[in-house]
C-alpha cells in the first residue's frame, strides 16, 4: 500500500513569507514538495471563498501564512486575515472538515527556517489526519 501524500495549498504574502520560501529555496533547505504555493500581495486578500475552493479542487489542507502582526506592509492587511481564518475555521467545521487542515502562520522574510518548520509539520499532520474524504467535505 502506498504512502499518504497530502495536498497542501499555501496563500504566501508576497513581502514576508513568500519571501521566505524563497529565502529556503536558495539555502536548499530541504522540505516536502507537497505545498502549492499561491503568492498574494497580502494574506489579508485572501478570499475566504478561495481557500473553499482548493478545498472542494481537492486540497488535503490549506495555509495562509503572511507578516506578523504589526509588521504588515498594508498595515492591517494581517489582521484581516485573522479575523477571516477563524470565521473560515468554524464554516469549515459547519461543512464537517476537520479545522487542524486550517493553518495561518505568520511567517517574516528572514524566517526561512521557520517556514521549512511549518510546511513539514503542516505535512507531517495533513499525513496523519488522511486524506481528506468525501464524507468529510
Amino acid at each position: 500500500m502506498e504512502k499518504f501524500e497530502p495536498v497542501i495549498t499555501g496563500f504566501l504574502c508576497r513581502w514576508c513569507s513568500y519571501a521566505a520560501a524563497d529565502m529556503a529555496g536558495n539555502a536548499r533547505m530541504h522540505y516536502p514538495p507537497n505545498l502549492g504555493v499561491i503568492r498574494t500581495m497580502c494574506s489579508g486578500r485572501v478570499d475566504p471563498q478561495l481557500v473553499l475552493k482548493a478545498f472542494a479542487g481537492g486540497a488535503d489542507g490549506v495555509i495562509i501564512m503572511g507578516c506578523h502582526p504589526g509588521d504588515c506592509h498594508y498595515k492591517e492587511g494581517n489582521y484581516k486575515a485573522l479575523n477571516r481564518f477563524h470565521l473560515l475555521r468554524k464554516v469549515i467545521e459547519q461543512l464537517g472538515i476537520d479545522k487542524r487542515r486550517l493553518r495561518l502562520e505568520w511567517i517574516s522574510a528572514t524566517e526561512a527556517k521557520k517556514f521549512v518548520q511549518v510546511v513539514t509539520n503542516m505535512v507531517e499532520e495533513i499525513r496523519q489526519l488522511g486524506p481528506l474524504s468525501k464524507s468529510e467535505k
